[in-house]
């Protein structure tokens, strides 16, 4: 997503430079969001490390330094993880259910001897501040928190409910959500929910000016396929005519060389039009033939050649693991292939594996769904969420561009929409799309992004509170 490149003339205009304004203040309680994120960085939450546990109760025990009552926290273990929920209780005055926050407390694995720091280390460098979690999630997670702090010194009484939901394996299995979204959910009802994990500013490459912000408002069905060929083996000095790693090359190929079905909806001819003014040239134009007619062929291959829109376009799905035989001197007994699949809102999971098995033909091979894969529905277009939200980021980047957008990745908010909680998810992170560096080495956020992300999260939750 992070690959818009320019905006309209009037825009760029309106745009304020991103390390200019973003040098000029501090916020309150800056500076306790800085701590959190470097302490919470120290900790390989990651799975297998059996870490989110404490990172959770560290938090919470900063919450309660901070005034929260105790019996308004709620550590939950989950195994060998955790969440927490921390309930900021408000006057009732609006009489309206709860507003739901939510981020999540775990990272993707690093391998220190892969990166050029140490990744457990919140290392200030050149304007950036890497580590693992940097931008996905501690960043998120440590603002949310230091937000929350801030309006309690303040002494802000919201007309409602807020509440805090913390996940503890948003990158791995999902389980904490899930149970939050379902056991748990009398403590996390609400009637919206804003995650702090997607989305967010897109800077330009070249200037660095502000030229987007984008909200996910949907996602794509996340699933992972195993398909299996088995074979009897042998000898491999007798070779067979039939083989597992053969069969199962011969689907994998079938599956690189198709292309799913062009898929379209309200909301992404909505996106397409809309990116189409800040992308221009051949790109953009071609986003705007798509969102005037989603069968136009020309217009869907050019954007089926740019990683960051094709998803935007139908589902996919991409074989990631490969495992098969058992012996270098002997015959493949089985061979096993993941397929990895983002499916289109409305197109389904058991209608995406008939059609991977249609496609490969080949009924010996077997098929395993991983797991339970979540369906969920786009959430509505709330104006009240959309104006504080842009009312948030104008106050540092004036007039720019809100955009809603589908994800193609998979957030906690896919649990939440899947049991009727709406969700919009969008970190207060501005930056380059060269910058991107979630769930990879050296991983970064820019420095200059923490207070404008203070101030957005602030702004927000005061206007939707108040």
């Amino acid at each position: 997503m992070r690959i818009i490149k320019s905006l309209l003339a009037g825009c760029l205009l309106a745009a304020l430079s991103f390390s200019a304004q973003a040098s000029q203040y501090q916020e309150p309680f800056q500076d306790k969001a800085l701590e959190l994120l470097r302490h919470s960085v120290t900790m390989r939450t990651a799975d297998g490390f059996g870490l989110v546990p404490e990172l959770a109760s560290y938090l919470a025990a900063e919450l309660k330094l901070a005034g929260f009552d105790p019996q308004d926290l709620h550590l939950l273990p989950m195994g060998r993880t955790a969440a927490l929920v921390v309930r900021y209780p408000g006057d009732g005055s609006s009489g309206r259910k709860p507003i739901l926050l939510s981020a999540h407390m775990d990272v993707v694995d690093a391998l220190p001897e892969d990166w050029q720091r140490d990744p457990f280390t919140l290392i200030e460098e050149n304007g950036y501040y890497f580590g693992r979690g940097a931008s996905d999630n501690k960043f998120g997670m440590s603002v949310l928190v230091a937000t929350l702090m801030r309006l309690k010194a303040e002494g802000f009484v919201p007309s409602r409910d807020l509440v805090l939901a913390l996940s503890g394996d948003e990158e791995s299995y999902m389980e904490t959500t899930r149970q939050l979204a379902t056991d748990y959910r009398h403590l996390i009802d609400a009637e919206f929910a804003l995650i702090a994990d997607g989305g967010g500013g897109h800077l330009d490459e070249a200037t660095g000016e502000a030229v987007a912000f984008s909200v996910d408002v949907a996602e794509k069905t996340y699933a992972t396929f195993e398909m299996t060929a088995r074979n009897a083996g042998g000898h491999s000095s007798l070779p067979r005519t039939d083989n597992a790693i053969k069969d199962l090359t011969l689907a994998l190929t079938k599956i690189f060389n198709f292309e799913f079905p062009v898929e379209d909806s309200e909301l992404t001819r909505s996106y397409f039009r809309q990116t189409a003014l800040l992308v221009g040239g051949q790109l953009g134009q071609a986003m705007t033939r798509f969102s005037d007619n989603p069968a136009d062929k020309e217009a869907v291959a050019l954007l089926r050649r740019h990683p960051g829109y094709a998803g935007s376009t139908g589902t996919t799905c991409v074989p990631t693991m490969l495992r098969g035989g058992h012996a270098e001197n002997a015959l493949p007994q089985s061979a096993t292939a993941t397929v990895n699949c983002r499916i289109f809102p409305g197109v389904g999971v058991a209608s995406t594996l008939d059609t991977l098995k249609a496609l490969v033909g080949n009924s010996d091979i077997e098929w395993k769904t991983l797991d339970n894969p979540l369906e969920s529905d786009p959430s509505p277009l709330r104006k009240d969420v959309f104006d504080a939200i842009a009312n948030g980021v104008h106050l540092s980047y004036p007039g720019l561009a809100i955009i809603p957008h589908m994800a193609s990745g998979a957030s906690d908010g896919l649990h939440f929409r899947a049991v009727g909680i709406p969700s919009y998810t969008f970190s207060g992170i501005f930056m380059k799309a060269s910058d991107e560096f979630a769930h990879g080495l050296n991983e970064r956020v820019p420095v200059a992004t923490l207070p404008v992300a203070m101030t957005l999260w602030y702004s927000i939750l005061t206007e939707l509170a108040q």
